[in-house]
Parts: C-alpha cells; structure tokens; sequence
C-alpha cells in the first residue's frame, strides 16, 4: 500500500535528445492531490516531457516514477492509474460516443457493465447524451474535446495529464472541462496540465512549473513566484515573461 506522501509524479534528471536537448536534466515532483501547471514558450519541452510521462517516448536517461511505480521497470502498473489527454486527441469518427467510450473502456479491460455505467456517467457530466445517436465525425471541436476527456476518465485514472486541453474550446466547454478536472482534484486525485492561458493555470493552479529549453526555470506557489520575481510582478503573465525572458538573454 502506497503511503499517503508517495508524489503522484516524480522525475529524476530526465533527459530526451532530437537534433537539440529537448528535455535538459528535468527533475520535478508533482504531489498527490493536486493541480500543476507545467508552462513554457513553444518548444520548451512540455509535450515531449508529458509524452515520456504517457510512456509514448522512451527517455535517453533519468526515470519517471508514477505513485511510486517506476515506468521503466514495470509500465503496465504504472500506466493503469494514469490518463494522457493530447492537445490533438483522436477519435475514431465512424463510432457513437457511447460505442468511443465502451470500446476504450474494453482496453483497459473493464467490464461491460461497469463500462457502460461509467461512459453513461461521464456522457451526461459533460453534456453529450444528446448526441448518443450522432457518429463523431460530427462533432464540434469542442464536443471532440469533451469525448477524449470522457475517454481519459473512463478507467478511473488517479492521474490525470493534459496538453493544452483548452484549445479551440467556447466559453461554455472550457467551463465544463474547468470543472471536471477541479472536481477530480477534489476528490483525492492528480492532474497535470500545460496551457497557452496563463489566467487559466493563474486561477486552477495549486503549484506552476515553468521550464525553458528543456530546463526547470522556476517552481511553485503563484506568490512564491511572486516572491521570485524582480520587477515586482503580481501576475502569471507578467511572472511568465519576466523570467523566461531573463532566461533567454542569459543563454
């Protein structure tokens, strides 16, 4: 039984190499029950980062430990209590909802009474039993959104990680997903987010990351990155900018 301060997430000086470092000696611990904002300017290493968490790329060196699991040593444990939500989920557009939601429910080896329980469940918390009869080829952007979460959430996962899952949605959907996940987190579970809108990660935040060319920059509490700042910055935005461009100049 895993003890109550066993971290959610902990990564131990992970690296990943393409043409450049894309994941520098990254080493962060995201704790149990919370909300982290992972940020960065565009290829900073977020998704590359979050895709070595899903056990989609293979590190060149460091590990990944999910609830005390090492995903190296033993991936089908650790991969069961996590769900990854891409910026560009796919879907398979010539299946129903209910029929999406049933047949990723049998991956991960539920029964179909418990999977049908769950994916009605999620269907009406996120709005989308009126388009039970619809295939998803139909579907909005943000109704394809709505989908994939349902999806992510169907096994129950104690871990939660998304990349940008915001983007592309009205004000109505990205409320809905607002709420969700701020109820997942009130209940004893994780989530770890990377988003463009810093009010967003500024407002649902416990703790913020913001990494630069692979590299951990700053991490914690808005005010402890308040406390950081040396200009006197009272925002996400303002914080944001002032250190990675601080960053920058100094590279």
């Amino acid at each position: 039984m895993l003890a109550m301060n066993t971290p959610a997430l902990k990564l131990t000086h992970l690296n990943k190499n393409f043409a450049r470092p894309a994941v520098d000696n990254l080493s962060l611990t995201v704790r149990r029950g919370e909300l982290y904002a992972l940020l960065g300017p565009n290829g900073a290493g977020k998704s590359t980062t979050l895709r070595m968490v899903a056990g989609l790329l293979l590190p060149d060196s460091g590990s990944v430990e999910i609830f005390g699991i090492d995903l190296a040593k033993d991936p089908a444990a650790a991969k069961q209590k996590l769900a990854y939500l891409p910026d560009d989920p796919m879907l398979y557009n010539k299946l129903k909802p209910l029929e999406y939601l049933e047949f990723v429910a049998g991956l991960w080896g539920m029964s179909s009474r418990k999977a049908e329980e769950r994916a009605v469940e999620l269907l009406n918390w996120l709005d989308l039993t009126p388009h039970l009869g619809e295939l998803i080829e139909g579907f909005s952007r943000g109704m394809k959104q709505k989908l994939a979460l349902a999806g992510a959430l169907i096994h129950e996962p104690e871990l939660i990680i998304l990349d940008e899952p915001l983007t592309g949605l009205d004000v109505a959907a990205g409320r809905q997903v607002k709420d969700v996940l701020l109820k997942h987190v009130a209940q004893g579970g994780t989530v770890i987010l990377t988003t463009h809108i810093l009010d967003v990660a500024e407002r649902l935040a416990e703790r913020i990351g913001i990494i630069q060319h692979g590299k951990l920059l700053v991490e914690g509490t808005l005010e402890e990155l308040r406390n950081r700042s040396q200009q006197g910055a009272k925002s996400l935005e303002d914080l944001f900018l002032e250190l990675t461009e601080t960053s920058a100049s100094a590279a």
